[in-house]
């Protein structure tokens, strides 16, 4: 029986959550005024979002781990002692993660399976951690793809972002072409579409209405549904608190609060905030 190994980029917030190590971790980079760092390991969540509200126009940007990098990481898991990889990624429109973990897989003599979230955050921290648990179980690698199937068909992530300034400079929002004037102007509601991209959905003048348009369309898309849900937040813990609140009262169980990564949050921006759920299996 195969050992199989599991990987997941650090766009998925991992980092920040109780789970196996022996869940391999790949991390972008994210450049403050030209100085580099390691998501996670060389600046925090906090430590980001404090710098990007005391300049709001820093000079930011991100690049995705080198395929160089990731074929090292193929190796150092096989020599390990295992005998295929499943690696997840954040949605290929989104990064080009993806695609350098798909260039690494073919610079190696063994089978690794790259595995498109079509998400980020929470999703694909979840699929990791559910792939290790099933590799441990003894699962293969069909049955654990065909799992992860599953869960990328069976998820949906609403945000609300403060200013589109960000997403836009950073072209991470597809559907702004010949809007970008107005979108500025706005306080939008967007998703993580079925394709992977980041699209608007709902546009209103204020952070506080597209908040609960964001509540009350997560409230109909999980009535009826066993869920697992989780908020999604940047500088504003504090608010995000009072939204699991609201929504505990209104019957959902157990709601996770998971801090967006500062990779991911270089394109948000400070103030944004989203929810998420992923729909269990009956």
């Amino acid at each position: 029986m195969s050992k199989i190994g599991i990987a997941v980029c650090g766009n998925s917030g991992i980092d920040y959550l109780d789970h196996d190590k022996e869940i391999r971790v790949f991390r972008s980079l994210l450049y403050i005024e030209e100085k580099e760092y390691e998501d996670f390991v060389d600046i925090t969540t906090d430590d980001f979002y404090n710098q990007l509200v005391a300049n709001p126009d820093l000079n930011i940007h991100t690049a995705q781990t080198s395929t160089g990098y990731l074929v090292e990481m193929y190796n150092s898991m096989h020599e390990a002692g295992y005998d295929e990889l499943i690696i997840i990624t954040i949605s290929k429109e989104l990064s080009g993660t993806y695609q350098n973990a798909f260039l690494a897989k073919n610079m190696v003599d063994f089978p690794v399976h790259v595995f498109d979230s079509v998400s980020l955050s929470y999703i694909e921290a979840s699929m990791a951690m559910i792939a290790k648990e099933m590799a441990d179980a003894g699962k293969s690698v069909d049955e654990i793809l065909t799992e992860l199937e599953y869960l990328k068909e069976n998820n949906h992530i609403l945000i609300c972002v403060d200013t589109l300034k960000y997403l836009v400079k950073n072209g991470r929002l597809s559907n702004a072409t010949g809007m970008i004037g107005s979108l500025l102007k706005i306080k939008p509601l967007l998703e993580v579409s079925k394709a992977g991209k980041v699209d608007t959905i709902d546009k209103v003048r204020t952070t506080k209405k597209a908040r609960a348009n964001m509540i009350k369309k997560f409230l109909g898309e999980v009535e009826g549904k066993e869920v697992t849900t989780f908020v999604i937040y940047t500088n504003n813990l504090e608010e995000v608190k009072n939204v699991k609140v609201e929504l505990e009262a209104k019957g959902i169980k157990d709601v996770k609060l998971i801090p967006l990564t500062p990779v991911v949050g270089c394109h948000a921006g400070p103030g944004t905030m989203g929810v998420g759920f992923i729909e269990k299996r009956r």
